[in-house]
């Protein structure tokens, strides 16, 4: 059994549910889909049976994030965890060793490219009712859409690290292109004109390239230091076992 893990990064598609803690369920493909995932959710979804795990996007102000241990308890239990995009490459990129398999940009960027924060993939978005909507950009996608933008010499490298740096002061929760044009206007001329038609959204990107391989259109390989990690146990530990009473 399948079970798919997004909201935001997936928005407005046929694998996100409809309604907020309903699942939506698509027997063509054998999978059932969850909105983001909080603190349990994982562990749910394997004790419901579930062993083939696609985390996109997840939870994490109002309510506690997904725990590292409990994409640990799946591994343990021969479960296939994927991750991408947005939650699923932050777990990805620090449960890779272990097993989990990340896909994308992102993940790569988190696994292998230097990039710690994790506040680089967060946006405030609309519940199910309303296709989880975006209404704020994540870095990732700001720095996906400079880097187009650079190779296609639309902007200077000066402009790059100008625009990325106010970008970046911008708070999570307000970062809109309309905002980054504004507080970039006095320094970058025509600065939505020149990056507009490079605008990438990398998370919609990488969330789709989890969905070729969890649907078994593509395939994946084995993570890159799952070697090294091999023959690792899972410990029951006493705050784990909360998450199942």
């Amino acid at each position: 059994m399948k079970i798919l893990f997004a909201g935001p990064s997936l928005s407005g598609t046929e694998f996100v549910p409809l309604r907020s803690g309903e699942d939506r369920i698509l027997p063509d493909h054998g999978l059932t889909c969850r909105g983001p995932a909080k603190c349990g959710d994982i562990t749910h979804a394997v004790d419901q049976g579930f062993r083939v795990i696609g985390l996109v996007d997840g939870r994490f102000e109002d309510v506690a994030a997904v725990w590292h241990k409990e994409i640990l308890h799946a591994l343990s239990v021969g479960a296939i965890v994927y991750g991408a995009a947005s939650m699923g490459a932050l777990r990805a990129a620090e449960c890779h060793p272990f097993g989990m398999i990340g896909i994308g940009h992102v993940f790569e960027r988190y696994a292998f490219g230097g990039l710690e924060d994790d506040a680089a993939v967060a946006q405030v978005h609309a519940p199910a009712e309303f296709g989880y909507l975006a209404f704020s950009e994540a870095m990732v996608t700001v720095d996906a859409t400079l880097d187009a933008a650079l190779a296609a010499r639309s902007i200077t490298d000066a402009e790059h690290a100008l625009i990325r740096a106010k970008a970046d002061g911008v708070f999570f929760k307000e970062r809109t292109w309309r905002r980054i044009f504004d507080v970039v206007s006095a320094d970058i001329d025509r600065a939505g004109e020149r990056l507009e038609p490079h605008i990438r959204n990398i998370k919609r990107e990488d969330a789709e390239a989890l969905l070729e391989v969890l649907l078994e259109r593509k395939a994946t390989t084995e993570p890159k230091a799952a070697r090294e990690f091999a023959g690792w146990r899972f410990n029951e530990t006493s705050q784990w076992r909360k998450l199942r009473v």
